[in-house]
């Protein structure tokens, strides 16, 4: 691999990084951003320590031009800005293109230039000639050069074009070599290649420019789910920028995700693409840019997915306790993400040893509660119960069971609440007149009863509204607590109506999440199942970090 003088990579890594989510990203189906929010990403992908953010094309739409002026009053402590735009339009000159005098007006320090590389483009897309088409490239790149603009040039479709035509594809590139580009990137805009159209394109034009002192980059889509072994190919040819989104969302069906590709060259490979001490916060990062994107980061993704360390196979899991090579390619700490070992009938009492030693570090696999517990999980999955996306239900089942065959008194959970009574009634009136549902419920707190009721908009929403109005009193940080999920699913279908339905509700207090269940052939008991165990975590919780406190 090169060395950073060899390249003419900046910030002290192997590896330029280019993030393209405020551009490229924004192209997502579903996906939009207002003004805040892409300032908020900015603020998240300089925390990470990105080389680079692609923060938009300025002449597109007037929200991304507001954005670029409120952008100048951010201090940005690791990245860099550029705007994104196409060469000037033919005919005309690129001091005249309204579109080149908004990337300068954007006032970002680099700006990215994308160019047809593909003669199909340009002559059936853009309907010019291929030598107008060199003269767009040419002119715009070195207007934004003389003007004190670090110029990214973006070979749209290079590598279909370089298989059509691979003399032109690679005059396009040295065309903007010539104006003053400091870095061609190879874009496989369809994201139809495989890694061996990566390698042999990445190695003709390396062959060819080397010397020239410029660098070579790498933009991938996900067409064929093979961005990310793409941009690894092309690095691994010789390219040292690469650019993606840190979630992976993008045009059709994403591009390169960065969060999923920086551990694998850092980890592996030795390259350093982010500021010393800086990878430890990619998961959370990536969590944090989807919240704002307002999409889930799958549960599957590799490094910082929720499930990329979960376990759930008995032997699996015990295997990993022993030896954590033994079932994991990293440690998670690494890339900021933690070991979930699923509770399940095939978990094995390793798994529920591990969790129960969260209560009580007494515990081994070995213990008769342990064993307990582990029974008492198989008999509820077999009636429906699926602890594997319900953490906090699973940590209030192993406390009552502690509590039942320890002997230890349950007053301490008891004392928290109890419900006594509830009434859930929906009303559907004709006319014009809303339906809604009304819930009443009585509770016991600490030697006293309380009744609330409420109204909502369903009948689990009017449950939720009158439970919290009964315990806020005793309680006032419940007033933070709110449900961010709710998902039904009917465990037997051939039961039809009369079949049994498990409740998985998901809540935050805006710190912390945390996932709860309930089964019942009643969705109304089984949500307050669910609702219960939601509320007794987050009381538990608060009562055992304040008690650490005080120790």
């Amino acid at each position: 691999m090169s060395s950073e003088t060899e390249t003419g990579v900046s910030g002290g890594t192997d590896l330029e990084i280019l993030d393209t989510t405020l551009r490229d990203g924004a192209q997502g189906e579903g996906i939009s951003f207002s003004v805040q929010d892409k300032l908020a990403v900015v603020r998240a992908l300089d925390d990470l320590g990105v080389a680079w953010i692609e923060a938009g094309n300025p002449g597109s739409n007037p929200k991304d031009a507001e954005f670029f002026s409120l952008v100048r009053g951010l201090s940005l402590g690791h990245s860099r800005l550029c705007a994104f735009g196409p060469t000037r339009k033919p005919g005309i000159k690129a001091a005249d293109d309204p579109q080149i005098r908004r990337l300068l007006e954007a006032n970002t320090e680099g700006v990215v230039i994308f160019g047809k590389s593909w003669d199909l483009h340009v002559t059936e897309v853009l309907r010019v000639s291929l030598e107008e088409n060199l003269a767009m490239i040419f002119e715009t790149t070195a207007f934004l050069t003389a003007q004190g603009r670090k110029v990214f040039f973006d070979a749209e479709h290079f590598f279909d074009g370089w298989k059509a035509n691979p003399g032109y594809a690679l005059s396009t590139l040295e065309t903007a070599l010539k104006a003053g580009a400091k870095t061609m990137v190879l874009c496989d805009t369809n994201g139809g290649s495989f890694p061996d159209d990566m390698t042999a394109g990445v190695g003709a034009v390396l062959q060819k420019y080397e010397k020239s002192g410029v660098d070579v980059g790498i933009h991938a889509h996900n067409d064929m789910g093979l961005a990310i072994a793409n941009a690894l190919a092309a690095v691994k040819g010789g390219c040292r920028h690469v650019q993606g989104t840190l979630v992976g969302f993008g045009e059709r069906c994403g591009n390169t995700s960065l969060a999923a590709l920086i551990p694998s060259l850092e980890l592996k490979w030795g390259l350093r693409c982010l500021p010393r001490g800086k990878l430890p916060l990619i998961a959370e990062t990536t969590r944090r840019v989807a919240e704002i994107a307002n999409i889930p980061v799958p549960g599957a993704m590799p490094y910082v997915g929720s499930s990329a360390f979960s376990h759930k196979g008995g032997m699996h899991t015990d295997g990993v306790l022993k030896v954590r090579r033994s079932f994991e390619h990293i440690d998670p700490a690494l890339v900021g993400n933690n070991r979930h070992l699923l509770m399940s009938e095939v978990g094995g009492r390793s798994a529920v040893a591990e969790r129960a030693k969260k209560i009580d570090p007494s515990f081994t696999k070995d213990h008769p509660v342990i064993a307990a517990i582990a029974e008492k999980l198989k008999t509820l999955e077999a009636e429906g119960w699926a602890f594997e996306g319900a953490d906090a239900s699973f940590e209030i089942l192993v406390r009552r069971e502690l509590s039942r065959h320890t002997g230890r008194s349950e007053e301490s959970r008891r004392s928290l609440f109890k419900i006594l009574a509830y009434r859930v009634v929906s009303e559907h009136p004709t006319g014009e007149t809303i339906a809604c549902s009304h819930a009443w419920v009585k509770v016991w707190v600490e030697g006293k009863d309380e009744i609330a009721a409420a109204e909502g908009d369903g009948p689990v929403n009017a449950l939720d509204g009158a439970l919290r109005r009964a315990l806020t009193r005793f309680y006032p940080e419940l007033e933070q607590v709110r449900l961010s999920d709710y998902k039904v699913r009917v465990i037997d279908g051939n039961a039809a109506t009369a079949a049994k339905v498990r409740v998985l509700i998901e809540s935050t207090d805006g710190v912390k999440t945390w996932s709860t269940l309930g089964v019942s052939e009643d969705i109304i008991d089984a949500s307050r199942a669910a609702l219960v165990d939601s509320i007794e975590y987050k009381l538990i919780g608060d009562i055992e970090r304040k008690f650490r406190a005080y120790l």
